[in-house]
């Protein structure tokens, strides 16, 4: 950033013309542009600056001569970004192969000869012999004789696994039905049969008043600009911009820092705030920069009766961080929809990510959404070969056909991955329907961070390798779709939300559906995380260890010597589990201690890390989950494979980094959050099914490995909290707390 103003608390203008410039201003140090990332040929022989447009550069356009670029060679630090990449390509091959293989399976009809099966987990009946003094009484009114007259005569075959995407689907089977049953008499004021009937949206507390849409301060606009202009100075601005840039923009690198800092910031100083795009986005910048800030530091919204503070920091339901902020960049959004431009992807996205932040679901897809049809304009054309390829009419195609050739097209790039990626997880989780973005895959292509980058950004790099965690999720997300598509394949194409079929809709039944295909489909998920570079790379046991090189290690944390399952009741109790295993675990980057001080990471590289493996780990506990479905209603057909499934599910659903300390403390900074809630809400309902169901604890005690029982134990603490602390400012999570407060005998 450039030098400071000579007057520090000069205040920028929110209503200068953008053709004024204030006197201010006139003290800014002009910047030294962007250094051309790769000049051509003729430029470079020349010794001039090239302004890198595609395919002619304005200088070989204007003496007509040839206009050559060479491909750039990777330099040290981009060649594991590099191989990450290459090696998605080879991903992607063998995916289609297993897709080929699978497609072959279905037509055969059979997946081989039958499995042996699994006699010593073999149960006759749900509730008549297991322990009575391990399920709740309640249920025994109701026993899990779901087998009788079913699981006995049932082909050995398709329909006995069961594969469905979301948690509201999940919550549709006959077991979970059954435990809703059984505890609907304590929950008077929760409807269980509107769930089949409102889906997600009743999850997700669409229809309460509390979940209505942030407050826009009730003011008019005169009256506003001037209490958010009197916080508009130098040192301010300059603050919130770099806050984002270290937190937000590692998640979604969608902007150009130094661009940002040293045109885009200078340039309002002088002229004031108007309605230009960029002073929108500036705003946006702002209001983010403000969420990051108060959400690590701030106060919590609530402290409870033990003195643990909640990992929701800085303002208010009604009032979050950045809303002043944010309200001056909504008013000015009006003018900027119909444009045709990167920026107006940028605006929709980063408006996505503060409603993400304040707890808004329906708000974050409405604006994700808005980002992935804006950047369709930005990128399709009048060409009868691409509306023949995406099925579209030509005359639905214009605009920008040289933008992927532009000096920005890493950028362009960067900004439909994060777009996609959020569509997928919106898609698969809550059904929400896709805007045919991810038809523009090969078109778009990769990004490989190229470009000029300034010094914060390559420190930060170091420090937390973003652009590696950040092409990591890219190649997991394709990898997700392509597991959907296999384990979905066969089955008829569903609509939700109204009707609107969608590529990744889940259908009730999966004819194709079998023990090979998913235990394939595992093999290509640990192939993704053998693939990832050392330092990203962890110990698959242990979710929130150190990565294996122990490149952190010099960190200021010191993990708790003895794990400490975060208690709900308000004093601790004598742990009846037992000791943990004597093999020495590695050091601890997240821990279950949730009482203790937080640690401390740069450039937020622990949301980075913890998103990254909770993601790996919902991956590999959605493709095993029909094997917990097969174990729930068809008991007495469970083989010793199925067996094995149903333990992998368990063991993937357990401790999830971002559910962990210290990235819970600050749960404004986690990017799509509603996503783990919904999750953890699923995972707590099956955990409390897997110790009552008498298949499913022999299987916890004899194939889920000797340390599970104390694992499961902190993983109910650790997402009982997660609900608890967002319950006060989430409409939905404040449904999800009443159901597992009954299950789990918890008071309100």
């Amino acid at each position: 950033m450039g030098d400071p103003p000579a007057t520090p608390t000069t205040q920028i203008s929110l209503d200068a013309s953008p053709s004024v410039a204030s006197s201010s201003g006139a003290n800014i140090r002009k910047e030294r542009g962007a250094i051309a990332a790769q000049a051509c040929d003729t430029c470079r022989s020349r010794k001039q600056r090239c302004d890198e447009q595609r395919p002619k550069c304005g200088t070989c356009q204007k003496f007509r001569l040839e206009c050559n670029y060479r491909e750039p060679i990777p330099t040290k630090k981009d060649r594991t970004l590099v191989e990450i990449l290459d090696r998605l390509k080879g991903l992607d091959e063998r995916l289609l192969g297993l897709e080929t293989k699978v497609d072959h399976l279905s037509h055969r009809g059979s997946v081989g000869p039958p499995a042996q099966a699994f006699h010593h987990l073999q149960t006759t009946d749900f509730a008549s012999s297991a322990n009575p003094g391990m399920i709740d009484p309640a249920l025994t009114a109701a026993p899990f004789n779901l087998q009788h007259g079913s699981s006995q005569n049932a082909p050995v075959g398709q329909d006995q696994y069961k594969y469905v995407s979301s948690v509201h689907q999940m919550l549709g089977w006959p077991a979970v039905q059954q435990l809703f049953a059984s505890i609907q008499g304590r929950l008077p004021n929760v409807n269980f049969s509107s769930l089949e009937r409102d889906g997600v949206s009743h999850m997700l507390g669409v229809h309460r008043t509390e979940s209505q849409g942030l407050p826009s301060e009730g003011t008019m606009r005169t009256e506003r600009a001037s209490g958010v202009m009197s916080t508009l100075t130098w040192e301010n601005v300059r603050m919130w911009s770099q806050a984002y840039f270290d937190t937000t923009n590692l998640f979604y690198p969608i902007l150009d820092r130094q661009s940002f800092m040293q045109e885009t910031l200078p340039s309002l100083f002088r002229s004031g705030f108007s309605n230009s795009i960029s002073s929108t986005i500036a705003l946006l910048v702002f209001a983010l920069g403000e969420v990051s800030l108060e959400g690590r530091e701030g106060a919590p919204v609530h402290v409870y009766n033990n003195g643990r503070r909640s990992g929701v920091k800085g303002g208010t339901k009604a009032h979050p961080p950045g809303l002043a902020l944010f309200n001056e960049a909504r008013s000015r959004m009006g003018f900027d929809l119909t444009e045709c431009s990167l920026e107006n992807v940028q605006i929709f996205a980063l408006a996505s990510a503060y409603y993400g932040s304040c707890f808004y679901p329906m708000d974050f897809w409405r604006m994700t959404a808005s980002a992935s049809l804006a950047f369709q304009a930005l990128i399709t054309r009048y060409n009868p070969l691409f509306a023949l390829r995406f099925d579209r009419p030509a005359a639905k195609l214009s605009s920008n056909p040289g933008e992927l050739s532009s000096p920005r097209r890493d950028l362009i790039r960067r900004a439909f991955w994060h777009c996609s990626i959020l569509e997928t997880s919106l898609n698969l989780e809550l059904g929400f329907p896709l805007t045919g973005l991810e038809r523009m895959e090969n078109t778009v292509g990769l990004p490989d961070f190229s470009g000029p980058f300034c010094e914060d950004d390559v420190i930060s790099n170091q420090q937390s390798h973003f652009q590696e965690h950040f092409a990591s999720q890219i190649v997991l997300r394709r990898l997700l779709v392509n597991f959907h598509n296999t384990l979905n394949s066969s089955a008829p194409m569903s609509s939700q939300l109204g009707g609107v079929p969608t590529p990744f809709n889940s259908a009730n039944n999966s004819p194709s559906l079998s023990q090979l295909t998913i235990q394939q489909l595992a093999s290509q998920l640990e192939e993704w995380r053998g693939m990832l570079p050392p330092h990203l790379r962890w110990q698959e046991d242990y979710p929130g260890a150190f990565p294996n090189t122990g490149i952190y290690s010099g960190t200021t944390h010191t993990p708790a010597s003895t794990p400490i399952s975060p208690s709900m009741s308000h004093t601790s109790q004598p742990s009846s589990l037992p000791p943990p295993p004597t093999n020495p675990s590695p050091p601890l980057m997240f821990t279950t201690d949730l009482d203790s001080p937080p640690a401390h990471y740069p450039y937020v590289l622990d949301v980075q890390v913890a998103l990254l493996r909770s993601r790996y780990y919902y991956t590999k506990y959605l493709i095993h989950r029909p094997f917990l479905y097969k174990a729930l209603h068809y008991p007495d057909s469970v083989t010793q494979d199925d067996a094995l499934g149903a333990a992998e599910c368990l063991k993937a659903s357990l401790k999830w980094p971002v559910a962990m300390s210290p990235t819970c403390k600050h749960k404004r900074l986690v990017p799509c959050m509603f996503f783990f809630t919904q999750n953890f809400f699923g995972i707590l309902v099956l955990l409390h099914l897997s110790t009552t169901v008498p298949l499913l604890r022999r299987i916890r005690s004899t194939l889920c490995g000797e340390r599970f029982e104390m694992d499961a134990s902190e993983t109910v603490g650790l997402y009982l909290d997660w609900l608890r602390d967002l319950k006060p400012i989430d409409a939905g999570t404040a449904w999800h707390w009443e159901v597992v407060r009954v299950i789990y005998g918890l008071e309100g």
